[in-house]
């Protein structure tokens, strides 16, 4: 018996796919990593998928835990070896409980995000993490990066909306901690070493997560503002306008407004782009009514404009005109697969060091590429930057080959700033090499030695986040 015929043995022929069968999980969302695989498999539940990794152990072959597909450093696509089983999530897509006195939903790893916002919302309640990707990126995945998305700066990431987890252990063991406990001091916090650790420690499999009350209220507004600096004063004048209402607070430069009206000419945007060079979309969440909401966002942001910090406001006035703001934020990493390939750095820079670092950092670039576009937009109520570069007009052949030396410049500027070179979108492959320049040796030697305890074979995503040649 080889592996392929012992794999069909556990999860059935028809589950275990090959050659053209196996092509469309083999490619990155963004098409920048493509590699091989022994074989991709679907398991049904974490029973087939704990067997899944026995026979791997047994036959010390690396497994490539892949969600939604939408990650975009590559850390779910195998390499080019060709000896590694791809383990596909997306059968595991149950709600497994709701529980509205515990405020908490029990789910599968292979759920899409946008059927676990379905579900709370159809109980009265949310569940608050929401990305561009939510119709398509599962949970697992949402957990195996640690997400953020656009809401973090009321609810946090989804390390922080999660309370317990379910894991297949590179042993093939299956750890039930789905505990729906919010105090649990019984040791280590196994619940977050696996968030965040992409799939090279433990196989997610089922997750408990925090649920809320439903806003009764929201209201979106997207304002034009004339620089960073004004950005992050607004941020302090709404978080003590609106204290925990603020849910959201978005970054965008105009010309990642002007890329969507140009590139995507079906989504709205109510205004003239070139009216401000920054705006930011803010959105609060309100449990009294509409009307309060009403009166408080027009009297914050009112006094935000009469203090001059903000030029001028669109307060959306229906359900609608909210959906429309939101979407031409949501559709910006769409319209710069238009623009062409660039050059992508989610990062991490303190809230009061933004502008410093995206001026600073813009004349760096433009010293040593000139011309080269600025495509920055992001979470800004928690520091997390989208930081692209574009290529100069008519210069996008061979624009990729300098990210090298462009990331370099971005990244060492990061560090000055005490930031971080990835802040939701993980390392995976596209960052694993240049972490140890980064990264605090200390943590690092640590990062390793939690990899050998718990992944003594190096099977568990190998190639992803630590380089396996680090390991031993």
């Amino acid at each position: 018996m080889s592996l392929f015929e012992d794999l069909q043995q556990v999860v059935g022929e028809e589950f275990v796919l090959s050659g053209e069968e196996a092509t469309p999980f083999l490619t990155d969302w963004r098409g920048r990593f493509t590699g091989k695989a022994l074989a991709v498999v679907r398991p049904a539940n974490v029973e087939e998928i704990a067997d899944v990794v026995r026979l791997c152990q047994q036959y010390v072959t690396p497994i490539v835990t892949q969600g939604g597909n939408t990650g975009l450093c590559g850390g779910a696509t195998p390499g080019n070896k060709g000896d590694a089983v791809v383990l596909l999530t997306n059968r595991l897509n149950n709600i497994i409980a709701i529980d509205t006195d515990n405020d908490t939903i029990t789910v599968e790893a292979g759920c899409i995000l946008q059927t676990i916002q379905t579900a709370a919302e159809e109980v009265g309640r949310l569940f608050p993490l929401s990305l561009a990707s939510e119709g398509s990126c599962t949970i697992g995945g949402n957990l195996a990066t640690n997400a953020g998305g656009t809401q973090v700066v009321r609810y946090g990431n989804a390390r922080d909306l999660t309370l317990g987890l379910q894991v297949v252990t590179a042993e093939g063991e299956i750890w039930n901690g789905l505990k729906g406990l919010r105090k649990d001091n019984t040791g280590y916090d196994l619940r977050d070493l696996f968030i965040g650790s992409e799939g090279t420690l433990g196989i997610i499999t089922a997750a408990t997560l925090k649920l809320f009350p439903k806003p009764q209220a929201i209201r979106t507004a997207l304002l034009a503002i004339k620089d960073v600096d004004a950005a992050v004063h607004v941020l302090s004048v709404l978080k003590q306008g609106f204290g925990s209402l603020l849910t959201g607070f978005e970054l965008i430069s105009s010309f990642c407004i002007e890329s969507v009206r140009q590139h995507l000419p079906t989504v709205k945007i109510p205004f003239e782009v070139n009216k401000s060079p920054w705006y930011v979309l803010i959105e609060i969440s309100d449990h009294e009514d509409q009307d309060h909401a009403n009166q408080l966002v027009e009297k914050v942001i009112g006094n935000a404009i009469e203090q001059g910090v903000v030029q001028d406001a669109i307060i959306a006035q229906t359900v609608q005109q909210s959906n429309d703001l939101w979407h031409i934020r949501e559709s910006i990493p769409f319209a710069e697969i238009k623009v062409g390939k660039g050059i992508k750095h989610d990062i991490a820079i303190p809230i009061s060091q933004v502008s410093a670092f995206i001026e600073q950092t813009n004349a760096l670039l433009q010293e040593r590429f000139p011309g080269v576009q600025h495509i920055v937009f992001g979470h800004l109520g928690d520091g997390n930057l989208h930081y692209n570069v574009g290529a100069p007009d008519g210069q996008e052949e061979g624009f990729l080959d300098l990210q090298k030396e462009m990331n370099t410049i971005v990244y060492d500027s990061v560090a000055r700033f005490d930031g971080s070179i990835s802040a939701e979108h993980g390392i995976g492959q596209l960052k694993k090499d240049i972490l140890p320049d980064y990264k605090d040796e200390i943590g690092l030697a640590l990062m390793r030695k939690i990899k050998r305890a718990l992944d003594p074979n190096a099977i568990l995503n190998p190639g992803k986040v630590i380089s396996s040649v680090e390991l031993y």
